[in-house]
């Protein structure tokens, strides 16, 4: 008897964290470094000293560059695809970081000088080069470093000390970020906090604006968060922070049943927050300081957005950004599987159980079953950029191609193995988010 019920509970322990787990697992991070990375040196680990010719034969010695100075070493070479793959990317790192005082340096595993040569041409390579002219497994500095794969990056302080070992740029990127952000003076934001009828009750938002003349105006960009999320999520308060940066307002906010927004979780569909955001909209608008105003979503609040922008008059919103838009949700209630929890399509229960004791109610899946994402959005024919990532588990990224195919005037960025969370490098999600809207709204006031 002991036996069945101990049986009994452990079943129950299965179904009731199985969807915690698929959650969980959806939304990990793909990392190659764990695969690739094994070998190299670690983080604290000072970074041997060498000195090797460059293109022209002049010695280049790692630890003059070093000196003062935060300093990246490539390893890659011109017969390697994945590192031909790469370039672009490592381009547009030392765009950004060079002049920031960050030094570069790339060694090639090349035996071929002229074939090194005309790859640096080839892909406009400006940091310093330099090369043993040998086979990475006949490398010293390959043995030195523990490279086994490239590309492959470290990071090294001003010390001589490993920062960072990895063979992702993006996470050699978003490193370095928060390495300077974090000396970087930090925004004077002095958030608002505003409360907002909506379609359930009072929703919370706080709104950020630069500083302005008397009787001066600027542009206002409202951001939705995501399914089960909340206005104070670290990718939204950075793009905030971005925006600020650049003269612009925005305000963000909890959807019904969010955070600290009145409502019920389980009461939440995906129609009511496209009222709350309509309801946002509408008090941004009256804004005697507003201008402009554009709409960004992430994952469900990326669906929202869209919807709202397809709703309201051509000229109201001057641009859109769409982060991951959750589109698939349609497709998800009609599966009768959403988050990891399952159900009987064909007749829902009054709610279901998902991670984190949240219920998801019947009206919510009910009303998913006919919801005209795509058709209501392609009614909105302005600017408009989709951010999404290969390496989404939770949203396809063939969502977001779908509305770059019914908006003619939107832009596609496919982040190469990102995740449904940008997580790779939020900062680079958050980047393209930012200079898009800035672009976008500058223009609308020249």
């Amino acid at each position: 008897m002991k036996m069945i019920h101990l049986k009994k509970n452990i079943l129950v322990l299965i179904l009731v964290m199985a969807p915690i787990y698929y959650v969980y697992a959806q939304f990990q991070p793909l990392d190659d470094d764990a695969k690739y990375a094994t070998e190299l040196l670690k983080p604290g680990t000072d970074a041997p000293n060498f000195k090797l010719p460059d293109v022209n034969g002049k010695k280049v010695q790692l630890a003059k560059l070093y000196k003062g100075h935060y300093t990246v070493v490539d390893f890659w070479a011109s017969w390697c695809p994945d590192c031909r793959k790469d370039m672009p990317n490592m381009q547009r790192i030392y765009q950004e970081f060079a002049s920031k005082g960050v030094q570069f340096v790339g060694i090639s595993f090349d035996t071929d000088r002229e074939n090194w040569k005309k790859a640096i041409e080839k892909y406009g390579i400006q940091y310093t080069q330099v090369s043993e002219l040998r086979k990475m497994r006949e490398s010293e500095v390959a043995r030195a470093y523990g490279v086994k794969w490239i590309p492959s990056m470290m990071l090294i302080d001003p010390d001589g000390k490993v920062v960072l070992s990895t063979v992702l740029s993006d996470k050699l990127e978003k490193t370095l970020t928060e390495l300077l952000v974090a000396n970087e003076k930090p925004v004077d934001a002095h958030p608002e906090k505003l409360m907002i009828e909506g379609s359930k009750g009072t929703l919370f938002a706080i709104l950020q604006k630069p500083v302005l003349k008397q009787n001066e105006k600027c542009p206002m960009v409202i951001i939705c968060h995501g399914f089960s999320g909340n206005k104070n999520e670290r990718m939204l308060q950075l793009l905030a922070d971005s925006l600020q940066q650049r003269g612009i307002a925005s305000i963000r906010f909890d959807f019904n049943g969010h955070g600290e927004s009145e409502g019920d979780f389980v009461d939440m569909t995906v129609l009511n927050e496209v009222e709350d955001a309509m309801r946002v909209f509408e008090y941004v608008r009256d804004m005697r300081f507003v201008s402009d105003v554009a709409i960004v979503g992430h994952s469900q609040g990326g669906v929202v957005a869209s919807m709202v922008a397809g709703k309201v008059e051509a000229e109201d919103f001057k641009a859109v950004v769409l982060m991951a838009p959750a589109a698939v949700l349609r497709d998800d209630a009609i599966r009768g599987n959403i988050m990891g929890a399952n159900y009987n399509p064909l007749d829902p229960p009054e709610y279901v159980e998902l991670f984190g004791g949240l219920r998801l109610g019947r009206e919510y899946i009910m009303s998913a079953y006919s919801l005209p994402i795509y058709p209501t959005a392609a009614n909105y024919h302005g600017a408009a950029m989709i951010i999404h990532g290969t390496g989404d588990r939770v949203v396809p990224y063939t969502y977001g191609e779908r509305y770059h195919d019914i908006w003619p005037n939107s832009e596609l960025i496919i982040l190469d193995g990102f995740d449904h969370g940008f997580s790779q490098n939020v900062y680079r999600a958050v980047h393209h988010a930012a200079n898009f809207l800035s672009q976008q709204l500058v223009q609308c006031r020249q």
